[in-house]
């Protein structure tokens, strides 16, 4: 049934104003990740964590994420999105408040030993929370933008709370250099986590402001993870799930001690940590054009192939030379380049295999298994830093180094056994100088802004 052209306008008015307030809400989101997420890990060596708890950190977010994602994508069936993710945003404010007062709890010298363990038990109720109304936003976004131009609104959106990142993290790392070198830094991380608590408050005001389309989703649609899990093999989807969950966890072996090696080895004060984990965000920003448009001729199965051959690469980078000149302009960047390509042609590559209808599901059972492949590996990291006794090298650097093997392995054995399953063009050198410089928006999906977003990047190396 044809709607009304005067109702039909008023709808697109509802949207356009829905993703204006969309982009506020992001900022505030953003805000929260840049003063509080990003600091979790510099926070936890700062209350004198284990290097294992450090490690565990990374673990518990890639676990538990993607898990809530499986459980929120059942409960949007039945209730509205709106309410959803007022609730779920306001619980995921909350749990800044204990994070405030373990800061200060060791300021006071509480139960200092017990601080790291809370730490990480409060750290995966928030991960949880925030996790658990992901699905409803994903679906809630894909309402209010229209197909026509997704790519390019979701461009411009990630690329404004990009900059608005690297802005705010890198102050508020100068803000706490600043208690430190006062022996205050406790009273720096209570000031930081405060401003995210109020700033992802703010989000749950505007989300209320927010239209919301209404929706329906058809239970022929739905299928359950153990059915995903049983035909894992048979199909294209599922065995670049299996691939990329391996990937996961060869990378995060190394990725989720990498805050340990910066500011507990090489005892980088806050802003130099920052500077080069946010050198490689701002490669990755860099660099979203130029892989986006190759994937759109060339194929996502080509930009994963040729990133995968780098990724074996990237933990030896950090071992040759520890200058911060050297990190920001070797790991980082190359990291930065590599990692952009990977993800977004990844995130792609979901969008080619699997139906419209079904992606909501398959991308939360994927991620799934993408997040135990992340849980795996920063456990097994944190193992291997607790006991490994290496006399002849750097037990980090022992570490680096299985990473890189296993990751090399993972892409030997896999990368033949996936395929391109759209038409694209063959490769060429003038082909490609003419796309490269053609003019026009690059088609970028929106997934993967949603699924990568730029935080987490803070954890992958």
């Amino acid at each position: 049934m044809k709607m009304p052209k005067g109702e039909s306008k008023r709808i697109t008015e509802l949207k356009h104003h829905a993703r204006r307030l969309s982009i506020k809400e992001g900022l505030f989101g953003r805000a929260k990740d840049s003063l509080g997420f990003n600091y979790i890990s510099p926070f936890a060596i700062a209350i004198n964590s284990s290097n294992a708890v450090v490690a565990m950190l990374s673990a518990v977010h890639g676990l538990l994420g993607p898990l809530s994602q499986m459980i929120g994508s059942r409960i949007f069936e039945k209730t509205s999105r709106k309410k959803i993710l007022m609730k779920t945003i306001f619980w995921e404010s909350l749990m800044w408040l204990p994070l405030v007062l373990i800061a200060f709890l060791f300021y006071m010298g509480i139960i200092s030993k017990a601080l790291p363990v809370l730490l990480l038990v409060f750290f995966a109720f928030y991960v949880f929370a925030g996790n658990l109304g992901y699905p409803a936003w994903f679906s809630w976004m894909g309402d209010i933008v229209d197909e026509g131009y997704r790519g390019r609104w979701f461009a411009k959106r990630n690329l404004l709370l990009g900059s608005v990142t690297i802005v705010l993290t890198i102050s508020a790392a100068f803000f706490l250099d600043y208690f430190k070198k006062n022996h205050n830094v406790m009273f720096g991380f209570i000031i930081l986590f405060s401003l995210a608590f109020l700033s992802r408050m703010i989000s749950v005001g505007i989300f209320k402001k927010q239209y919301e389309p209404k929706t329906k989703i058809k239970k022929k649609d739905y299928f359950s993870f153990s059915e995903f899990i049983s035909k894992i093999g048979e199909n294209n989807f599922g065995i670049f799930t299996v691939f990329r969950a391996l990937i996961s966890f060869a990378t995060f072996i190394a990725s989720a001690l990498i805050a340990v090696y910066l500011l507990r080895i090489l005892n980088f004060d806050y802003v130099t940590y920052m500077i080069i984990l946010l050198s490689g965000v701002l490669f990755q920003i860099l660099s979203f054009e130029i892989w986006g448009k190759f994937a759109d001729v060339y194929g996502n199965y080509k930009v994963i192939t040729i990133t995968s051959f780098f990724i074996p690469v990237l933990p030896l980078l950090w071992i040759f030379k520890s200058s911060p000149l050297y990190l920001v302009f070797v790991p980082s960047l190359i990291g930065g380049i590599v990692w952009a390509g990977f993800n977004l042609s990844v995130a792609n590559y979901i969008y080619d295999n699997v139906q419209a209808s079904r992606r909501s599901f398959a991308v939360s059972y994927s991620n799934v298994l993408y997040g135990v492949g992340v849980f795996l590996g920063s456990g097994l990291g944190a193992i291997l830093i607790k006991y490994a006794n290496v006399s002849f090298i750097e037990p980090l650097f022992a570490i680096f180094i299985i990473s890189a093997i296993l990751r090399a392995v993972v892409v030997f054995v896999f990368i033949r056994k996936l395929r391109e399953v759209r038409k694209i063009k063959r490769f060429s050198g003038k082909g490609f100088k003419k796309m490269l410089f053609k003019d026009g928006p690059t088609t970028i999906s929106e997934e993967f802004h949603q699924i990568r977003s730029l935080p987490s990047y803070l954890f992958e190396r």
